[in-house]
């Protein structure tokens, strides 16, 4: 399942980079491949991607790093998320994945993922309501983890 997604990505990115003239880079394949072959990487900041392609031996630059996740997400490849007051901008990937909504709790900064089928219902009146047809939504709940074993709550001495 996952190497269709990787495959339907690739093809947009050769089309995206075309279109735009871009050259086609083993840096930006590298990097499409890392999001869209690890389904385990939900959400993830250019830091955390670029810890990720240095432990496999591609020793990639910071800017590389961002430059490349801006180039997808203009492609539609991937989301870019700002969550809250992180100063750190998220990542998704965009194929293969279904509508869904946030839960980003304010003490860890844990982004949690959910889906409820009355969202559809909710679009469809919003569009109704404004006599537009929505196409996408997002929807993010903010919080404080009520998770014992969180080690960033409030009162909590961290290390």
């Amino acid at each position: 399942m996952h190497t269709s997604h990787l495959r339907a990505a690739t093809l947009r990115l050769d089309q995206f980079l075309e279109l735009k003239g871009f050259r086609r880079t083993q840096e930006r394949y590298t990097i499409l491949e890392e999001i869209y072959s690890h389904h385990d990487h939900h959400h993830f900041d250019a830091n955390q991607l670029r810890e990720i392609l240095l432990e496999k031996g591609f020793h990639l630059s910071m800017a590389t790093v961002y430059n490349t996740l801006e180039l997808f997400a203009e492609a539609g490849l991937i989301k870019k998320h700002q969550f809250g007051n992180s100063p750190a901008s998220h990542y998704e990937r965009t194929l293969g994945s279904r509508q869904h909504d946030h839960v980003v709790c304010l003490d860890c900064h844990c982004v949690k993922e959910f889906c409820d089928p009355r969202m559809g219902s909710i679009e469809n009146t919003v569009g109704d309501w404004f006599q537009t047809q929505v196409l996408q939504h997002s929807l993010v709940f903010y919080g404080h983890c009520t998770d014992e074993l969180c080690p960033h709550k409030a009162g909590k001495n961290v290390n």
